[in-house]
């Protein structure tokens, strides 16, 4: 297994540039934004809009988020900014279901390792 580290995006430029600039793609539950990357590391950004809910409501979308990543992280091929962000069907659904997502999203995109 690579050596690689992980960092999140928190700069607001970083966020612009990616939102400009990036690779899309989206599936029922999450949206998937990436840019390939020079470095040997991962960089990840979490996305829930305000249009989705109250704070509480996008707090939890974002834990989804994270803990959906967390499990997929280490079959990520290294050398990318990813952000994902969650749609509206997403906010009901559970955390297998957007890893399950998130899988076939990488996949569809070439982006995981094997």
């Amino acid at each position: 297994m690579p050596d690689l580290s992980l960092s999140r995006i928190t700069k607001g430029w970083e966020f612009d540039l990616l939102f400009r600039t990036g690779i899309r793609t989206q599936g029922e539950l999450v949206r998937l934004l990436y840019l390939r990357n020079e470095s040997c590391s991962i960089q990840v950004g979490f996305v829930v809009s305000k249009r989705l809910g109250k704070a509480n409501v996008r707090n939890r979308g974002r834990r989804i988020l994270r803990e959906a990543f967390r499990q997929v992280q280490t079959q990520i091929t290294p050398g990318l900014k990813i952000i994902l962000s969650l749609k509206d069907n997403g906010l009901n659904a559970k955390t297998q279901d957007i890893h399950r997502e998130l899988i076939n999203l990488l996949r569809r995109k070439k982006l995981l390792i094997t």
